[in-house]
């Protein structure tokens, strides 16, 4: 049995203050946990049915065996998995300068824990290696942010700051190109991309906010393909759907086969 003082630091890390003063976050999922773990992030409590699913390596853990009805009390998912840790937040540190020769996904008040996940997964996919967040993004630690990155941000550097100023810093500091997508863009699919600077994605209701805006030095959007003339579509595509054509199409024309 879960004593109450684990039960309540559990429960508390749904809510982002907590995660703060604590520096602990949750991760459920027999393939997450171990992948966390396997990048070198330290537990602070597991809790599983099963001590198999934990594939340890090198390392011993302290786990606490509970029953699957207990799991389910404690879980954050509508349908626990076998395995539920508190793990310590990676800290990493940031250098202005750094990402001055690599593409950064730079996220505009990206509200949707679903999409924000999504896109920390896309870095990861297309060996992104920054993304840097407006300060009213949603937290990369909630609960639903890590489920569904997938453990990415172990991988990604995710950093939060005043991204107008980040943009115009890298934009004059660093002679980055700064690319927006937007509606009225250019088309993506013939524009002249490049292997470095930043790339904005704005808040799914509302786009990039204008004062960001005035950051970008290169305008792109994503065309719409009509299936017959007068028919019409829908009106905008998920951030997250974006971002994928986004982030393929500025590595197509730089992969080389292994």
């Amino acid at each position: 049995m879960v004593g109450k003082s684990k039960k309540k630091l559990i429960s508390s890390l749904s809510i982002k203050k907590y995660r703060d003063q604590t520096g602990f976050f949750v991760a459920e999922g027999t393939k997450l946990v171990n992948d966390l773990l396997d990048a070198g992030i330290n537990e602070e409590i597991i809790l599983t049915t099963d001590s198999n699913v934990l594939k340890s390596g090198n390392r011993e853990y302290l786990v606490d065996i509970v029953d699957s009805r207990e799991l389910k009390q404690l879980s954050f998912l509508k349908t626990p998995q076998k395995i539920l840790a508190v793990l310590k937040k990676p800290e990493f540190t940031f250098t202005f300068g750094e990402h001055s020769d690599s593409l950064t996904l730079c996220l505009d008040g990206i509200q949707d824990p679903g999409n924000l996940g999504t896109i920390l997964r896309l870095a990861d996919w297309f060996g992104i290696p920054y993304v840097v967040c407006s300060k009213d993004t949603a937290d990369v630690f909630n609960p639903k942010v890590v489920q569904a990155s997938m453990g990415a941000f172990a991988r990604v550097k995710v950093f939060y700051t005043d991204l107008p100023t980040f943009c115009l810093r890298s934009a004059r500091e660093l002679n980055l190109p700064v690319f927006g997508t937007f509606m009225n863009g250019e088309n993506i699919y013939s524009a002249s991309l490049s292997r470095k600077g930043l790339i904005i994605l704005g808040n799914e209701g509302k786009g990039i906010r204008p004062e960001t805006e005035k950051t970008v030095t290169k305008r792109l959007s994503i065309p719409k393909f009509n299936r017959q003339p007068g028919i019409p579509t829908m009106e905008s595509l998920n951030v997250g759907m974006a971002a994928s054509i986004i982030c393929s199409e500025f590595r197509r024309p730089f992969f080389v086969p292994e």
